[in-house]
């Protein structure tokens, strides 16, 4: 097997992210991209605004991430962020 017997169009993600994004995100964990730190998202800092938001590092106040609300749709951009991790556990 080879990465072409691999490859799908982003199509095949939909079910995927329907499942990632139902969870409360507020327990999804982030890695600034800046610091390094580990850090829950409801510990980050938001700055709201009619336009959407801009989430910043509450360590090194780096942006993280930023989420424009456009009509019918979000367009969120995560590349200040290392990673960004969601558990899918119920506690």
């Amino acid at each position: 097997m080879d990465g072409e017997d691999l490859r799908l169009d982003g199509n095949c993600l939909g079910g995927l992210l329907a499942e990632i994004f139902r969870f409360d995100m507020s327990n999804a964990e982030t890695v600034c991209g800046g610091c390094e730190m580990v850090r829950p998202v409801g510990a980050l800092l938001v700055y709201r605004h009619e336009m959407g938001a801009v989430v910043r590092c509450a360590g090194c106040d780096h942006v993280l991430m930023q989420i424009a609300a456009l009509p019918g749709k979000y367009r969120l951009n995560l590349s200040g962020m290392s990673w960004f991790e969601v558990n899918t556990e119920v506690h």
